[in-house]
């Protein structure tokens, strides 16, 4: 098989990035791991950037993320008791993010990937990327059963997460890889309940962290801080809704309505990044490059940024001859995700209770809440951030 573009990863990032070149005409190929159903089944964060959703709009697949998506022009963060509002679209100058299931917006690139005809090759095995820094073109070859299958290519984006085939494939002796791992993981459940409020609810709380959101208005995600150590079997249903009302403030946990978990997990959190992310003609998106706590909602907005910038870098290679912005993508990509990198350990730190903390740390924790909420500046510098800084 020939092809201009391969993508590793049928997740969002790789989906998008297919569909937005297809539609100027560039030929791609996906190749996914796993099945369909596999990747619609896994459960992810669900607020975009206004900026991700234009580009859903963009490539054609907003349709359904604004008749069902959620507007949510602010959030509230719980602290002492106490409930405080931050004004999204007062300090950000008119923005606002969408809540919309990372599960539905695969779903609905899926659909218009096949509307197209678009490949998407799944169930692939021993994925491997050759010639990437030589002088002829690279090519992947991948193994479908007993079939060893080469696809020629012009260039390669590993859009295949942190556990991927891509990155690994740029030699030790060139990347250089920054990582941060937190003492703490988040318990999730997903319910088939009325969410406890119209907009999220970031809690701290001497217990740990807690979040309140939202899948729809049917459909509810909440989440709790645990040591890195406990399992999804140590928490049932009611333990978990028990420990969910303890770090609420009493108004909130009144109104929570419970239910059985439909799913129940626990992600560790950590920060990571891996520089460049370009090697001869593999380009790094999402996940495959960086990873952030989910406090901040950086995680997919991240690999959003990433997919603009290759979507314009490849359109100008193809359409005008111009290399410049695959020449500079590492190091564009790398700024704006340093910069997610910042506002994800800052929202971690501020929010959770660590094991270890002094009573120092806990001190300057205080002060960080008591300026925030007395400063339109730190507001509105939450406010830029939370919505996403320009592509």
């Amino acid at each position: 098989m020939k092809t201009s573009v391969c993508i590793i990863g049928g997740g969002p990032s790789g989906l998008l990035l297919s569909q937005l070149l297809h539609l100027q005409g560039i030929d791609t190929i996906v190749l996914e791991r796993q099945s369909r159903e596999y990747v619609l089944s896994r459960i992810r964060a669900g607020v975009l950037e206004h900026g991700f959703a234009e580009l859903m709009r963009q490539a054609h697949c907003g349709e359904r993320m604004d008749r069902e998506g959620e507007i949510h022009e602010g959030f509230y963060i719980a602290h002492d008791g106490k409930k405080s509002r931050v004004d999204l679209y007062k300090y950000s100058g008119g923005n606002s993010v969408m809540v919309y299931g990372q599960t539905e917006l695969t779903r609905d690139l899926y659909e218009a990937r096949d509307k197209l005809k678009g490949k998407v090759i799944h169930n692939v095995e021993d994925v491997q990327l050759h010639n990437l820094k030589a002088a002829t073109p690279p090519y992947v070859t991948y193994r479908h059963g007993d079939e060893v299958v080469r696809i020629d290519c012009d260039y390669v984006i590993g859009a295949d997460g942190f556990h991927g085939v891509s990155r690994k494939s740029i030699p030790r002796d060139v990347l250089k890889e920054y990582e941060k791992v937190y003492p703490f993981g988040w318990l999730g459940v997903l319910s088939r309940t009325k969410p406890v409020s119209p907009e999220l609810i970031y809690a701290r709380h001497e217990r740990g962290f807690a979040l309140c959101s939202l899948r729809s208005q049917v459909l509810s995600r909440y989440y709790i801080q645990v040591p890195l150590t406990d399992k999804v079997e140590d928490w049932s249903d009611d333990q978990f809704w028990a420990e969910l009302k303890r770090r609420l403030p009493t108004e909130v946990a009144e109104q929570l309505v419970t239910g059985p978990s439909i799913e129940k997990s626990i992600a560790p959190l950590r920060s990571y990044v891996a520089e460049p992310m370009r090697y001869g003609n593999l380009f790094l998106a999402g996940d495959a490059a960086h990873i952030v706590p989910p406090t901040g909602a950086r995680g997919l907005n991240s690999a959003a940024s990433d997919i603009y910038y290759l979507y314009n870098a490849l359109l100008g290679h193809y359409k005008h001859g111009d290399d410049a912005g695959l020449d500079g993508y590492s190091a564009k990509a790398l700024a704006r995700v340093w910069k997610a990198q910042r506002f994800s350990w800052w929202m971690t730190n501020m929010l959770h209770t660590y094991p270890d903390s002094l009573d120092y740390d806990k001190k300057l924790q205080q002060v960080e809440w008591d300026y925030l909420f007395s400063s339109d500046n730190a507001l509105s510098a939450l406010a830029e951030n939370y919505v996403g800084l320009p592509f």
